[in-house]
């Protein structure tokens, strides 16, 4: 009797690694620390346990082109070109990887049914994906919309990429962490609610420095419906209502005709996209 093949999805950002395995049972989530140990090797230790997986989907939270991550600052991989030595090893296997937003942004339209669609989600860093007429919006390099390291306040550190005036220092949960281990803060970026209910500087700039990411990625992908989503969001869910009050004045008033801003629907989109690498014009 033939054996089961099985299909497995990973979502690895700068914090969090998760995993499903689907096609024994009702596939169930997998969390671990990103600093728990090197990417080929947990994708390996699958590999050892379930021999008969035929398809492996990454989301990973870096810069990646054709099977081959271009920049991992903050996640451990032994070997960059993940597609050519996983499929040189096992050759009925099929690995994609693609940037953890350009996954989420997969998802997203799915669920939508929305052929204009962009994503901005808000973890560890800072990320953005667009999808126009049902394609995702790639670039030559496939690093159009890193939103996250588009030029905004020069910081006293640097971000993970090597600048130091990226709106990821200033709109995300590391730059949030950075700014309060600078200042020797007590708290965390885990307190935001705390700090923007105290009217805190750092939660402040944050909260500028979001407004003005949404609304660079509102001007530049004219797209119908806009998903926030990641930790810090779905943490913070009334920064949505902040969002909807203010977004009017850093936009063009017909930029937001029509246009929805909504909180994600998913549990996980960047690991649900990644499942859904294999049925994308992008390989």
């Amino acid at each position: 009797m033939k054996e089961q093949t099985l299909r497995l999805s990973i979502d690895i950002g700068g914090t969090h690694l998760r995993s499903k395995l689907y096609g024994l049972h009702i596939p169930k989530e997998h969390i671990q620390p990103t600093t728990q140990g090197d990417l080929i090797e947990f994708i390996q230790s699958y590999l050892n346990r379930y021999p008969n997986i035929e398809f492996i989907g990454i989301s990973f939270a870096g810069q990646v082109k054709d099977g081959t991550i271009l920049s991992s600052p903050n996640i451990k991989v032994s070997h960059l070109n993940i597609k050519e030595y996983f499929q040189s090893r096992y050759p009925n296997l099929k690995l994609y990887i693609d940037n953890d937003l350009n996954c989420a942004i997969l998802a997203e339209s799915q669920y939508h049914k929305q052929p204009y669609i962009s994503a901005l989600f808000v973890g560890t860093g800072l990320g953005a994906g667009v999808m126009e007429n049902n394609k995702i919006i790639r670039g030559y390099n496939n690093q159009s919309f890193e939103l996250g390291h588009i030029p905004y306040q020069k910081a006293p550190f640097a971000c993970g990429c090597g600048k130091d005036n990226c709106i990821e220092l200033y709109a995300s949960g590391l730059g949030v962490e950075k700014w309060l281990t600078y200042s020797n803060s007590k708290y965390t970026a885990k307190d935001l609610q705390t700090l923007i209910d105290q009217k805190h500087p750092i939660a402040l700039q944050f909260q500028t420095a979001l407004l003005h990411a949404i609304a660079t990625l509102i001007t530049l992908s004219n797209s119908k419906t806009i998903i926030l989503g990641g930790g810090v969001i779905s943490k913070n869910p009334y920064l949505l209502e902040y969002i909807q009050k203010n977004i009017s004045t850093q936009v063009m008033p017909s930029s937001l005709q029509g246009v929805n801003i909504l909180l994600s629907s998913l549990e996980n989109a960047p690991l649900d996209g990644a499942g859904l690498l294999d049925e994308t014009e992008f390989r």
